[in-house]
């Protein structure tokens, strides 16, 4: 009887949780008071900051995770989208505000590293890196996890969004001007997602035309895709 009735719970929550998603334009103190009882629940955090990105309430988010992280201080996906919704103000400030938010994003994102070392907090504090100006020194940094989010994925059951590591990691070698290892890394990325465009194009430019591509890659006045729904949305 307490299986059953276990299983029922955990239908109705389900079904209750989908219907909240499927809602147009649900409110966000809606969407924030379910997570602040569910503050792990990646899926509704990213619909919440969907949701945020389409109002333009970035600061509104901030104070939000900021809470939800002091009230929940071992949350690794918690941190993970107080770090993303940091990302997602980036391009509406100007250059040292920029340089703000992305240094508490990282802080944000590490934290997610030290609380629960997965892929996609290393691939995600990796790619971060990977924005800085060369000034800071930080690409080797990048390399670094998204060395570790390769090998992750290598024990893992393949996945369609893994194909996005092989590129951000041989970016990173290409801004660590490890240009045999870059596209070594994206030939290899090629051989396991032969339909990735993105892979392809780099493979294929030449390096003038890869300067051009990767600069504008990591142009920090252009939105960063911070949409996480490809984790659960591919097969």
């Amino acid at each position: 009887m307490k299986r059953t009735r276990l299983v029922l719970t955990l239908i109705a929550t389900t079904l209750a949780f989908q219907q909240l998603l499927a809602a147009d334009g649900p409110a966000l103190a809606e969407l924030e008071n379910h997570l602040a009882n569910d503050p792990e629940n990646l899926q509704l955090a990213n619909a919440y900051r969907r949701s945020i990105i389409e109002s333009g309430e970035y600061d509104r988010a901030l104070r939000f995770f900021a809470r939800l992280v002091e009230t929940h201080t071992v949350a690794a996906n918690a941190y993970l989208s107080y770090g993303f919704a940091h990302v997602d103000k980036i391009p509406t400030v100007g250059a040292v505000t920029q340089v703000v938010l992305a240094g508490a994003a990282l802080s944000a994102f590490t934290r997610a590293v030290e609380l629960r070392p997965s892929w996609i907090a290393y691939y995600t504090r990796g790619s971060s890196y990977l924005f800085w100006p060369k000034i800071f020194g930080r690409a080797p940094l990048g390399v670094a996890d998204l060395e570790e989010a390769l090998r992750i994925q290598q024990r893992e059951p393949k996945r369609p969004y893994h194909v996005r590591t092989f590129l951000a990691l041989g970016d990173g070698y290409w801004k660590v001007e490890q240009y045999d290892r870059a596209r070594a890394t994206w030939e290899q990325g090629l051989k396991q997602f032969p339909e990735s465009e993105a892979l392809r194009a780099r493979i294929t430019a030449d390096a003038g035309r890869l300067a051009v591509m990767l600069d504008a890659a990591f142009d920090p006045t252009r939105r960063v895709d911070t949409d996480l729904s490809p984790l659960w949305n591919e097969p």
